[in-house]
């Protein structure tokens, strides 16, 4: 996959892909996708903000422009190979705006950084609560190879939520798609240890090295308990904040990025002037 402006670093011997675009001295917002997407998933975001912030989308290893394989990695090596392309552009604070899983890695490059570097972050559609069992059986289904396709359809079902977006659709029958049984076994499995290790995202933001501004941006799942479960956390945890968006799907970048936007235009650095 080439495209032009797709930028890669080697990074310990992998080739890390990325998208710089915006002014190079303004405030900088990093994007990531979740497991098995990469940065086409913020084609619809990154016009409404490259020309105020400098936007950075940084993928996973073996998620850019090299898809061979790889061998095993998880948040620890996405955190350190997203925070040693930073480096290398010479960027110091940023805004890190994370997809779905990959909030598990926004939280390790933010523990990492600092609240200095990283003073606060966004993490778009996260399920914030344990996996309920039907998320939990995909997890699992995803992982055996006589299964795993059946158990990706039905987190596509979920995620598409009925409803006809052709860009979301897009996205997930040729841009998620686009990733074998290897790399999807892999995110299962990371994704439930993740959950193993700290029950839920909650928890693992309340884990925090160093609390600081958090705001949870999500379109799903609509039941009022889910909403209710991140008011309760955030009367105890003040620094953590939601908005329902009310978009489509599970992907508000695609189908609802004009409010994504104006979302991280609040939480932003300030602009210059």
């Amino acid at each position: 996959m080439t495209e032009p402006g797709l930028g890669s670093l080697d990074v310990g011997g992998h080739v890390i892909s990325y998208l710089d675009h915006g002014p190079r001295h303004a405030p900088v917002v990093l994007l990531m996708s979740g497991w098995c997407h990469d940065h086409r998933l913020f084609d619809q975001l990154v016009p409404l903000l490259r020309a105020h912030y400098r936007t950075l989308c940084v993928d996973w290893r073996g998620h850019g422009a090299d898809r061979g394989p790889v061998p095993d990695f998880g948040c620890p090596e996405q955190a350190a190979d997203t925070l040693a392309v930073l480096d290398a552009l010479g960027i110091e604070r940023f805004l890190p705006v994370s997809h779905s899983h990959g909030g598990w890695a926004n939280l390790l490059i933010a523990d990492r950084a600092g609240t200095a570097r990283v003073p606060r972050l966004i993490l778009l559609d996260w399920l914030m609560t344990p996996p309920a069992p039907g998320f939990a059986d995909s997890l699992a289904a995803i992982q055996n190879p006589d299964t795993w396709v059946e158990g990706r359809r039905r987190l596509f079902d979920v995620w598409l939520n009925g409803q006809d977006q052709p860009r979301v659709r897009r996205h997930l029958d040729e841009e998620m798609s686009g990733f074998g049984y290897p790399m999807w076994a892999l995110s299962c499995r990371v994704i439930a240890d993740a959950y193993a290790e700290f029950g839920s995202p909650l928890n693992r933001m309340a884990a925090m090295a160093e609390p600081r501004t958090v705001k949870h941006l999500f379109s799903q799942p609509t039941d009022p308990a889910y909403e209710r479960a991140q008011h309760e956390f955030g009367r105890h945890h003040p620094w953590f904040d939601y908005r329902m968006l009310g978009g489509p799907t599970h992907f508000p970048s695609l189908d609802s990025p004009a409010r994504v936007a104006a979302e991280i235009a609040e939480y932003a650095e300030p602009l210059p002037g």
